[in-house]
């Protein structure tokens, strides 16, 4: 049904969006994902640091930052200093450093605490498109356009639906969960 399609899109909508932001989360490892999507100043716009240098990960606790473009370095490290992510980058001139400090057993705590939050954000969001799309289909119910049989079976399989992406959510916390608590 053409509901079914647009709870699946929304959904997964929804779940990307959350990978996305999760991914910017620091865990105790060096990822490029964590200063990917990091604004940069630069050319007199703002640009995301992916699409200004080649980001790499030469141990699990550094990052290397290396500008195509060395003269706008400084920029880079400034644009780090502010992303309240707390690191610190070493310019080297040719190439930016950056060493992940281990996190403190307070500091997981308070980022687990963060992905829950974000985690709950997203059911929330699924829960409401799961209520509007059964507003729908009820009135389409009273209109007489499908039958009670219809929106019944529609239920049962929206239900299906929703106890999979349940699940990916639980998953995807756990594994999340899993990444921050190892040291």
């Amino acid at each position: 049904m053409a509901n079914l399609d647009e709870f699946k899109s929304k959904s997964e909508k929804a779940i990307e969006h959350l990978k996305l932001g999760l991914s910017q989360i620091r865990t105790g490892r060096a990822t490029p994902t964590l200063v990917e999507s990091i604004k940069v100043s630069c050319y007199g716009s703002e640009s995301p640091l992916v699409q200004l240098a080649t980001i790499t990960t030469p141990d699990p606790t550094t990052l290397l930052i290396q500008p195509w473009d060395k003269s706008i370095a400084k920029d880079i490290e400034k644009s780090i200093q502010k992303s309240n992510l707390g690191i610190q980058p070493v310019n080297e001139g040719q190439q930016i450093r950056i060493n992940i400090p281990p996190l403190t057993e307070e500091k997981r705590k308070e980022l687990i605490k963060i992905v829950n939050e974000r985690i709950e954000e997203t059911k929330v969001a699924i829960r409401n498109v799961r209520e509007g799309i059964l507003k729908d289909m009820k009135n389409q119910e009273k209109e007489g356009l499908i039958s009670e049989d219809d929106l019944f079976s529609f239920q049962k399989e929206l239900q299906k639906e929703i106890d999979a992406v349940m699940k990916n959510l639980e998953e995807i916390y756990a594994k999340k969960e899993k990444e921050i608590l190892t040291v």
